[in-house]
């Protein structure tokens, strides 16, 4: 049986609930995304000028798209094949599944002047694998640039490390069994960069301009 909490149990929901986050995303259901973080993430890019970038977690390929109309060269990554062949049908940008802890074994060939991770490392011990794999995915002063959950989000009382129950809360009644995620305190994202041999460079909180409250966090760091 899965563990209640785990990184494979992300997966195994994410699979489950593709058909519903399409629409989602498609029809523009997720209001902080809509408001903020997809800017947010975009612009973040946009401001260093990159020459290429590897999307890593990429599901139905939005970033993907919306950097490649501003002529930045983007893959996209993810370990779910039908979030891929969902991405791939729609044109721009390349696409590729590949289990995030193949990334060192399977991506040898390539380099990159960004490593992007939208709401994509939300897992535990793999998100520790992901970050050992990316300095051999960069090019010299290459960037890692992370939007993840605000540490503000944690439970009252209890800002720790650990798993939290997930919540499909504000979607449509077809989302079902929704998946834990890996709460982090900001002193353990930014051990987790310095670690892995990046300088944090910035630390961005997007704000939801409806309630002046940040609906995520930055994380920007450099290959040193």
């Amino acid at each position: 049986m899965m563990e209640k909490h785990s990184d494979q149990k992300i997966i195994e929901s994410w699979k489950k609930n593709i058909d519903p986050w399409v629409k989602a995303i498609r029809d523009g259901e997720v209001e902080s995304r809509v408001l903020v973080t997809n800017n947010a993430i975009i612009e973040a890019i946009r401001d260093k000028k990159p020459a290429s970038v590897l999307d890593l977690g990429c599901g139905e390929g939005c970033l993907v798209r919306a950097l490649e109309k501003s002529k930045i060269p983007t893959l996209g990554l993810d370990v779910v094949p039908e979030f891929i062949e969902f991405a791939s049908q729609e044109g721009a940008g390349r696409f590729m599944t590949v289990p995030y802890e193949d990334l060192a074994t399977q991506l040898t060939h390539e380099k990159f002047d960004i490593v992007a991770c939208n709401f994509s490392l939300l897992g535990d011990k793999i998100v520790e694998k992901i970050f050992q794999s990316i300095p051999a995915l960069l090019n010299q002063r290459g960037l890692l640039i992370v939007q993840t959950i605000h540490p503000k989000f944690c439970e009252p009382g209890l800002y720790e490390d650990g798993w939290r129950e997930g919540s499909w809360k504000g979607f449509s009644h077809k989302f079902s069994d929704p998946a834990p995620w890996y709460f982090r305190t900001l002193e353990t994202w930014k051990s987790l960069f310095f670690h892995y041999g990046f300088e944090l460079t910035e630390i961005l909180e997007p704000l939801n301009p409806k309630t002046q409250k940040p609906a995520s966090v930055i994380f920007v760091g450099e290959l040193s």
